[in-house]
């Protein structure tokens, strides 16, 4: 499975991004699709997932203001980014989980929100 960002870029706090990610290869085998994000100096951490049934979790600091979902044809999925903070910034990277538990990421897109 290849997975591609797009979306990123720079915002002001308060303001709105979309990330989208398109997937395309042996997409039948993903179970999973999520959001991480790695900010400067830090591990990556979970933002967000979504299972094939639609089942959605996310991390407690975008809970309300994040929304992730995937499109009708299930190759492509979105993050809906409200109220940006400072925090947020990172590098978000694309993921796609299949059946066996093997992961697959994107190249990643930068956000930036400024203060």
């Amino acid at each position: 499975v290849q997975l591609v960002e797009s979306g990123g870029g720079l915002v002001q706090a308060g303001g709105s991004l979309r990330l989208s990610c398109a997937a395309s290869g042996s997409t039948f085998s993903i179970n999973v699709m999520g959001w991480y994000r790695q900010a400067r100096g830090k591990q990556r951490e979970l933002v967000a997932t979504i299972t094939s049934g639609g089942r959605t979790n996310y991390a407690d600091s975008v809970k309300g203001r994040f929304t992730i979902s995937r499109g009708n044809a299930k190759n492509t999925m979105y993050l809906q980014m409200n109220s940006l903070k400072p925090e947020d910034t990172a590098v978000y990277y694309c993921n796609a989980r299949n059946w066996k538990g093997d992961d697959n990421w994107g190249q990643g897109t930068q956000v930036t929100v400024s203060s």
